[in-house]
């Protein structure tokens, strides 16, 4: 078998795939979507970043008794029990069954209502290769395979063969920009700081937080008191001075749209509805009922196309794996369900597309505490637009012989990363002219001229 290693080192040069990429990005230019600004209604897109590498085969499991034996031989110490797994309803098209992780009743019920789908196998590739292309070692792969910096970034820019700084969000939001309304405030907003997936080259996330207004600002501000009218008389006096230095004057100018873009934002947010639903009071949970409640805003923000970012950080277990996860599946689960409901109760779930991330999956093989860095993982779709109740892509076969198996049980991506986002962006509003401006690779793996989706999961 292929080892690991051996695959890493046998890999062809990037050189002629680097090239086509870069040739792509470089065509982005200061283009507008005029597909997007004729598009009627409201969409959002929800980033959900697991940090670290879910091990998502403990997610995500074998449920038939063939498959399960295979899975339980691979894992040994780290599998779950198949009495415990929470059978999903019907059956691929191969046959088999496949169950959820035990604390995630929630994501059981939303898949079994038609809310949510199951990606499987989905990785950063940069070209289509087969099983032989992966065992003899002539597939080209990604930079950095394996390595935290380099996947995360990869997952976030969809740049599987350079390390650049702007995401495919920020690239949508560079051509969708001109769709809302120009007041200071992103259409791309962030729970969780600056990140490169909503970074462009024109636009950038506006962060916020999870609780109270949530948006950043100078303290006591303006803020009903004496003193708070004296401090804003006295910084705007300030800001109002004409800096002789460029420094200077830009960071006057970018304060003072910092100062009313909160304005902007505060202001907004007081015409939200108050939510009936309940929401957890982890971090997640919390991060997506103040996404909600932004959301609920929409109209007062002049807003007709929002990205939303969360990160949900510690899924790198080469230790303690049944244990984390067993506190932390339950969270996402939880959480899912919440804010589904709420999106409901604002009558936009149809509008809303949630979607997951991570840097990796993982190995299947045990390193006898917990499992290590891989490749190909699964993941998690919801909104009212997903065509719910399936599970997309090819689950990979459990065995130590599939050559799919690049050693450890790490399973290269069957599905890649740029079909998947192709088909968020697709819905999202960016047209066929324009995605392979928002993912410069997408051709390897799909004409965005297609009559048919990359995927299928999005109606």
């Amino acid at each position: 078998m292929m080892t690991r290693r051996g695959f890493l080192t046998h890999s062809c040069s990037l050189g002629l795939a680097t090239a086509t990429v870069s040739s792509t990005l470089l065509q982005l230019g200061l283009s507008r979507s005029a597909a997007a600004q004729s598009a009627p209604g409201y969409r959002a897109l929800v980033c959900v970043l697991l940090a670290g590498g879910n091990d998502s085969y403990n997610m995500l499991v074998p449920a038939d008794n063939d498959q399960f034996a295979e899975y339980e031989g691979i894992r040994a110490d780290l599998a779950l029990q198949q009495s415990d797994l929470l059978v999903l309803p019907g059956t691929t098209t191969s046959g088999r069954s496949y169950g959820l992780h035990p604390g995630m009743s929630e994501l059981h019920g939303l898949f079994s209502s038609g809310d949510a789908a199951m990606i499987a196998n989905v990785g950063t590739l940069l070209e289509a290769f087969d099983a032989d292309a992966v065992q003899n070692g002539t597939a080209t792969l990604p930079l950095g395979l394996f390595s935290h910096a380099d996947q995360i970034n990869q997952w976030q820019t969809a740049v599987p063969n350079r390390r650049i700084a702007q995401g495919w969000g920020g690239r949508i939001a560079d051509l969708m920009q001109d769709v809302n309304l120009q007041n200071g405030v992103s259409m791309n907003i962030s729970l969780s700081g600056s990140n490169v997936f909503q970074s462009g080259d024109q636009v950038g996330e506006y962060s916020i937080d999870a609780t109270g207004d949530g948006a950043p600002g100078i303290n006591a501000y303006d803020d009903g008191t004496e003193f708070g009218t004296f401090k804003k008389r006295i910084v705007d006096n300030l800001l109002a001075v004409e800096q002789p230095h460029i420094l200077r004057r830009e960071y006057s100018r970018r304060l003072r749209g910092a100062i009313d873009a909160q304005s902007v934002f505060v202001d907004a947010l007081q015409t939200s509805p108050a939510l009936s639903t309940g929401f957890s009071p982890g971090p997640f949970s919390q991060s997506l009922r103040q996404i909600a409640r932004v959301i609920g805003a929409r109209d007062a923000l002049g807003a007709t196309r929002q990205t939303f970012f969360v990160t949900v950080g510690g899924w790198d277990h080469h230790d303690d794996v049944l244990d984390n996860q067993a506190r932390m599946l339950p969270a996402i689960s939880a959480g899912l369900q919440e804010f589904r409901d709420a999106l409901i109760e604002l009558g936009v779930f149809d509008e809303v597309t949630t979607f997951t991330t991570s840097d990796f999956g993982r190995t299947l093989t045990s390193n006898g505490k917990g499992s290590d860095h891989g490749w190909g993982g699964h993941h998690i779709v919801m909104g009212g637009s997903v065509n719910g109740g399936s599970i997309y892509g090819d689950y990979p076969i459990l065995s130590n012989s599939n050559p799919l198996d690049v050693g450890r049980g790490v399973y290269a991506p069957t599905t890649s990363v740029d079909e998947y986002f192709a088909e968020l962006a697709s819905w999202f509003g960016v047209s066929a002219s324009e995605l392979d401006q928002v993912l410069p690779n997408v051709r390897s793996f799909y004409s965005p001229e297609s009559s048919e989706p990359p995927i299928g999961f999005l109606a």
